[in-house]
């Protein structure tokens, strides 16, 4: 559990130094530059809570479901484009957006610290042919954070 507690660690410091940038960002820079995937800040941030909530919703069942589970993969063939435009995070207040992705990352943390230990090794079938432990989905997770971090400076240095 070590390991998957280190490799997590940088996510909390990181939360609380981009709400305060962020909360200090003229509204414009949210909404107005884009990326490389036509995303912009909060469209991001969106989808950054969207993985944050399936991941955490993929660890609760991969400790009581028979694996490997079945779970839908909201990413794959332009799922996770679907459920920012379903949800509309462009017009989300910010309010509501930045506390929202800060404490459903914060929860997700909290989650991975009481997974049960002989549990790391069930699977989730991906959805791309390929199975994934639960260790591997955790491990993976900062990985996935820290590129939409690196997408989020690059938006606001624009």
């Amino acid at each position: 559990m070590n390991e998957l507690v280190t490799a997590l660690s940088e996510i909390p410091a990181t939360l609380d130094q981009y709400i305060l940038t962020l909360e200090n960002l003229n509204e414009h820079v949210f909404i107005d530059n884009k990326n490389g995937q036509n995303r912009s800040v909060k469209e991001i941030i969106g989808h950054m809570i969207d993985s944050a909530s399936n991941n955490t919703h993929r660890i609760v069942h991969l400790q009581y479901r028979k694996s490997p589970l079945e779970f839908p993969n909201y990413a794959i063939e332009g799922g996770n484009d679907k459920w920012i435009s379903i949800q509309n995070y462009q017009e989300e207040d910010l309010a509501i957006l930045l506390p929202l992705w800060k404490f459903s990352h914060l929860h997700f943390l909290h989650v991975v610290q009481n997974v049960q230990k002989g549990k790391l090794k069930q699977e989730w079938i991906s959805g791309t042919g390929e199975n994934i432990t639960l260790k591997e989905m955790i491990l993976d997770f900062p990985r996935h954070f820290f590129l939409h971090i690196r997408e989020i400076d690059e938006l606001i240095e624009n």
